[in-house]
This record gives C-alpha cells, structure tokens and sequence, in this order.
C-alpha cells in the first residue's frame, strides 16, 4: 500500500514547550536504553508504603511489576497532594446539565473527607479487601467518591456505563459476583429525567447483590424499599478512615470492554503499576501541572474516565471538569461553554464529538477565544484530517499542541501519542511511542516490517506498567491476546511507522479486507470519503461475495444532497476502481460507544445477515433499528 506523507508537520509552540514537563528528545533515548530504569524512576513520584523487590519479573504464565511493592491509589490521589500543599485546591468540579443548578466543587481536602465517610461506610456494610462492588452511576460527584472509596479500602469496583439496559447490568453483576451495588435514582440527559430504578431493580435480580445504596438525584423520587440511601449513609461517619495497604499486583478494579461484534470481556487491571502509568501518562501527555484546569469529556464507565478522568488528574493534582450532560445541550455550543467558563486549558475527546462540534457550530465558533487552551487531545479511533485541522485552528487557534492518542482499555493508559512540549503532531497520525514502552509493527510472516509499511501492531515485553493482567475468572481468554511465552501482545491494529518515528493507525486488523486476492484497510476507504464535504460519518466494513471474497459497504451519515454516485466516484478516485462499493446505506447514525468508537463489528454482522451481541454497549442502541431495516429492504 502506498503511504501518503504530503500532510504538513507541526510543532508545539514556543511557550508550550518552554512549560512543559518534557521538551527534550533526551526522555526517548533513556527510556528506551533501559525501560525498567524509566518506569522504577517515575514510580518513585508516588507514595509507598512499602518499596518493591524487583521492578518487573516476566515468567511464562504472565508478569508483574513493582513487586513486593505496597501502596493505596486512594491515598495517592488525596493525602499525597494534601501533603504537597494542595489541599484547598479544586479537586473536582461538577456541572449538572441543568444550568439552573449550582456547580458543585470539591478541595482535594473535602473530597478526602467524602471519601472517608463512605469508605467507612462500606466496611460497616460488611465490604472487605478483595470484594467486588458494581458502581451504576451517570456522571455525578459521586461516582468518584465510590471509586476512591472502594480503591481506599481494598475493594474492587466495576463501573458500569448508567446507559446499559438492565440486562447488561444483571449480566456485569453475575460474571463479577459483586456484593454491593452503588447508583442513583436518576440523571439528566438532553433535558429529560432519565430513571434508573426500574433498570436496576430488574439488573440486580438474580445476582448475588445483597444490598443498594442509592444517590438522591435531586427531583427523582426515592428509593426503593430496603435500598440503602447514599446521603443517609455518610452523615454518621467519621472522616477518617484507615487505608489499607494494597501489594502492587492486588486486583484494583475490573471494566468490561467490547469486542469487536460487542461481546462482554470483564479486563482486570492491577494497583501499582496502573498507578505508575496513570500518574506519568498523565504528565507527559497532558503536561499536568499546578492550576491547570482539564476536561476529558470520556463517561466514567469507559476506561478514559478511568485513567483520564478520574486517577491520572487526582494523581498529578489538578482540576478534573466533570459534566453531567449532553456536550451539544442545553444548546449546541454547551461544550464551547464550559471550556471558556471554567477556564479549561486542556481538553480531551472523542474525534466524533469534535467532527460534531464542526457540524453544529457555524460562525458561533468565532465568538469563543479559547485563550487559555494548551493541549488538545482526541481519543476512540483516528481523526480525520479535516476535522484534525478544524481542531487546531479553530478550537487550538494555532497554538494548542493537538494529540491524537492511541491506547486501549487493555493497556490502562496512553502507548502512542506525540508529547506536547517535543512534538511533532501530524493530521491522521497517532504520533511517537510513549517512552519507556516497546512497540513494533509485523508481518504477515512476523518478522519487522520496513519502515512505511503496514503491519500488525504488537506490544513486546516488558509491557506498560499498567497492562491488564487478566480477564475475570477466563484465562484461556487472556492468554489468547499474548504470544512467545506472553512476551508478545497483539494490539489487533495495522499500523506503519515514518522515517522520523510517527505511527499512523491504518485499523483494525480485522477491518482489513480482501478484495479479488488484494488486501485493503477500510480506513482507507473511509477516509476517502470523508474528504466529501457534507459527509458526517461514515464507516466501512466488507460483506462476503462469490466472486471477489468479499466487497466493502457504505454506511454513511450526511447532510442533504449528497448521492451515492458522489459516494462511489470519490472512493474510485481516492482509492482506486477495486475499491468500488456494492452498497451505500445512508442511515440516520452510527452505532457507537460512549467513548465515540464506531462499533464496526456490529454492523459486519448485521451486512452478513446474522444478529449483534451485547448491543448495551452501545450509547444509541436504537440506531441499528434503521440499519436492520435498510439491509433487509435491500
């Protein structure tokens, strides 16, 4: 395949590289010299309790890191900073959807003390070390209170989008045998009061929860009988709680991830070296520091709420922005809003909601200076480059450092992205390793590629700190992601690297479709028609075909006045005549996670007649209703 470099290169701003933590090429070479050296001087920012043994030990059934290791990722995120001098500093801001509704802010100091009043309350519940308890909250202060809480006390949580549908919570609550259940009465969604007492009194049946603690949302109603009341809870206890000493390699918290055709696969993630990985992620990438104020728009239920949203800012002690709502109500330039408002000075997304925010905003844009912008960052799939360019320009005015950063809810944070202060950014390019990581791209025969050619995207050990260290109660399923002993994970992308070491995600491995016996990335074909002005989304998946093996299918969401002529012209142009559709479905939406991902396995299975999995993992499950019925009409 013949690789494109015409696109422009860009570099950080003078300020922005004078500021940032890292502004040197210096950091790659020593950190790929000796990763371990890298990662055992980063864990050295956090607090300890007791200092590991051995960095990272590889054996044939898995490996760790910090071993021996003791430390507590509640303790981290509060007491370290309070100690630092942080104390009064906003820890968190909430802002209900609602703009009639005060904005919630919480010190470092106060959030500790939140914290430990429902951490005791946990354990006067009967919650332990090692316990599992199911957090089904929307994105309310709350959530993280329960998050910290659990991490505080040693038990595991698993969050739970607040959009599933009962059965995807009944199903996360069986597989985990949680105990407890932490959600709400309801939350605010495009100006409807959405109701969650109904969904979770059908998910908790059958399960082996034993009780419900329920946050009043204002103006919902009350909770069911024998439900236990969040407010209630915290009122008669103490704000201090003793933290429990947790071994690096203690299981921290399990989140279910999607396959590719929307399968459930519970990934369990470990304490210390998440920790690790969250804490120097965070700064290098976002270049955190001291009155910074950062936005990540990812809901908690996904692995960038996590990381992103919730750990790595605690960690480096900033102002983490938590929105309830809708980005685009109760108006289209809401997201706009909250940035210029909250003086937000880093922003992370997902490239649909930036490709949304171009559709919707007009010349409104222009009103908004977005002075305080440093970094810009999008998150879910590759950006395209006209809305990678619409990014920098009209949101980064040219100056914000624009990212476009590659991981996975298995690697626990960031494995490629460009940094900030060093540089440089490319439109469709996912940027340079992260330091102290090894990655490579292979062959069909396994061997390295040459440099501008696509292969398979894998992970060599010693992985990332805060690499998943199973898949609950399933590993068979886990090993089944390694290869040579476990010393090789497959990330299941394709990939090819530049000469000056920027990777560009080309898809999923499985996108990768074979025409007449001619191997092609359906982003390719994607991308060709994304450069069609009017078009809004699309994606391509192949459907077997008799003659050719298999053909790609449109599936595109555009404005008015786009035709499939246009459609098929273009990709022929871009591409070339193999590339030719045998159909353009024009729908009303995407199926797609919370995070913004398009959920192309779905809609593989649906052109090839068979039914989606799982479809709880979608945020507008009711979009496939359309799709059923423009293939089955077809």
């Amino acid at each position: 395949m013949k690789q494109d470099f015409s696109r422009k290169v860009y570099w950080p701003s003078k300020k922005v590289s004078r500021e940032a933590w890292v502004n040197r090429e210096s950091v790659y070479v020593a950190a790929e010299r000796n990763p371990l050296k890298f990662w055992e001087g980063q864990a050295e920012n956090l607090a300890w309790f007791k200092k590991w043994r051995k960095v990272f030990v590889q054996g044939p059934n898995g490996f760790k890191w910090f071993v021996g290791g003791k430390l507590n990722m509640s303790y981290n995120c509060l007491e370290r900073n309070i100690s630092a001098g942080l104390g009064n500093k906003v820890a968190l801001r909430w802002i209900p959807e609602p703009k009639n509704e005060k904005i919630v802010e919480l010190s470092y100091r106060e959030l500790l003390e939140k914290t430990n009043r429902f951490a005791n309350a946990l354990r006067r519940l009967g919650v332990k070390k090692g316990d599992v308890v199911g957090i089904y909250l929307p994105m309310i202060p709350e959530a993280v209170i329960s998050m910290l809480a659990c991490a505080r006390i040693g038990a595991v949580h698993i969050v739970i989008f607040s959009a599933f549908a009962s059965d995807g919570l009944n199903q996360r609550l069986k597989v985990t045998r949680a105990k407890v259940l932490i959600t709400s009465d309801g939350y605010y969604r495009k100006g409807s009061k959405i109701d969650l007492i109904e969904k979770v009194s059908a998910g908790i049946e059958g399960t082996n929860i034993k009780k419900v603690i329920c946050v009043g949302r204002q103006g919902f109603g009350r909770n069911r009988r024998g439900w236990i009341s969040f407010e209630g809870l915290l009122k008669n206890e103490s704000d201090m709680c003793e933290v429990e000493e947790m071994d690096s390699e203690d299981l921290f918290f399990i989140l279910p991830e999607s396959g590719t055709g929307g399968e459930f696969i519970p990934i369990m993630h470990t304490c210390g070296g998440y920790a690790v990985q969250a804490l120097t992620s965070g700064r290098f990438v976002f270049d955190f520091h001291e009155g910074d104020v950062y936005w990540c728009t990812g809901d908690i239920g996904w692995i960038t709420g996590h990381t992103y949203g919730v750990y790595s800012p605690l960690l480096n002690g900033v102002t983490s922005v938590f929105y309830e709502g809708a980005l685009n109500y109760p108006n289209k330039e809401r997201w706009a809003e909250i940035i210029e408002e909250n003086h937000v000075n880093i922003f992370y997304t997902s490239p649909t909601a930036v490709r949304m925010f171009e559709q919707e905003a007009g010349r409104k844009i222009d009103s908004f200076l977005f002075k305080n912008l440093k970094v810009i960052a999008t998150v879910g799939e590759p950006i395209d480059e006209y809305a990678w360019k619409w990014f920098f320009e009209k949101i980064g005015k040219k100056k914000a450092s624009v990212l476009d950063t590659y991981w996975q809810t298995e690697t626990g944070g960031v494995v490629i992205s460009s940094l900030p202060g060093v540089g440089p950014f490319r439109p469709t390019f996912a940027g340079r390793v992260f330091p102290g990581v090894k990655v490579g791209i292979l062959n069909e025969r396994g061997g390295r590629t040459k440099l501008n050619e696509t292969g398979k995207l894998v992970m060599f050990s010693p992985f990332c700190p805060g690499m998943m260290r199973g898949v609950y109660r399933d590993e068979k399923r886990y090993r089944r992601y390694f290869a040579k002993g476990m010393k090789v994970y497959s990330l299941d992308d394709l990939a090819f690297k530049c000469p000056d070491g920027m990777i560009k995600i080309v898809g999923r491995a499985d996108d990768l479709i074979k025409i007449s016996g001619h191997r092609m990335s359906t982003v390719e074909i994607e991308n060709a028609v994304s450069s069609l002005s009017g078009i809004e989304e699309c994606a391509i998946v192949g459907r077997s075909d008799t003659l050719k093996g298999t053909v790609p299918v449109v599936f595109v969401k555009a404005k008015s006045g786009i035709t499939e002529e246009q459609i098929v012209r273009r990709i022929v142009e871009k591409v070339g005549p193999i590339a030719k559709p045998s159909r353009v479905y024009f729908v009303e939406d995407l199926p797609k996670t919370k995070s913004g991902k398009i959920v192309r396995g779905i809609l593989r299975k649906l052109v090839e007649g068979e039914e989606a999995v799982d479809v709880d993992v979608l945020s507008n499950p009711e979009s496939l209703a359309g799709i059923r019925k423009l293939i089955k009409e077809d």
